[in-house]
């Protein structure tokens, strides 16, 4: 068998109707744009035209807010922590931090803060530094015999 010889299955390819090739072939003269105007031309767009009446976006009310003081947290799971250990991506005799976490592969970025939540087990003995941590993470790192860094929350003046 050659590559000239590959064959497509029946029916999975169609003929591309060719349009403006004369009357007799069903979509001659107009092509099938219909008369004149706007639609008939090429390069023209109206989205959302409704022939001079209200677009449906227009006469809808808006809705929704967005909060443009709200926190967006990386979320680390207990369990991600401990496989990470087991598979020697962490140390856990080394106080493990966002850069370690980052180069461990379960941070993806830098900037956004680290949040630590208590889905999954941790048995290894590990000292955590993250942003934030949910109140059973922190129990469960200091159950482990671990213990948890957040950073120290400045006084409102």
């Amino acid at each position: 068998m050659e590559l000239n010889e590959l064959k497509g299955k029946p029916g999975s390819r169609h003929r591309v109707m060719r349009v403006g090739r004369g009357i007799g072939s069903g979509k001659g003269k107009t092509a099938g744009r219909g008369g004149k105007g706007q639609t008939a031309r090429t390069g023209v767009r109206i989205n959302g035209f409704e022939g001079g009446q209200t677009p449906i976006h227009r006469r809808l009310p808006k809705r929704g807010f967005t909060n443009h003081f709200r926190h967006e947290y990386e979320v680390i799971n207990l369990g991600e922590v401990q496989k990470a250990v087991d598979n020697g991506k962490l140390d856990a005799k080394k106080e493990l931090t966002i850069e370690s976490l980052k180069e461990a592969g379960l941070v993806r970025k830098a900037g956004k803060e680290v949040k630590l939540l208590a889905k999954g087990a941790l048995t290894a003995k590990v000292t955590l530094k993250v942003d934030f941590a949910s109140v059973a993470a922190k129990a469960a790192v200091e159950k482990a015999g671990g213990k948890l860094v957040l950073p120290e929350v400045a006084a409102a003046a």
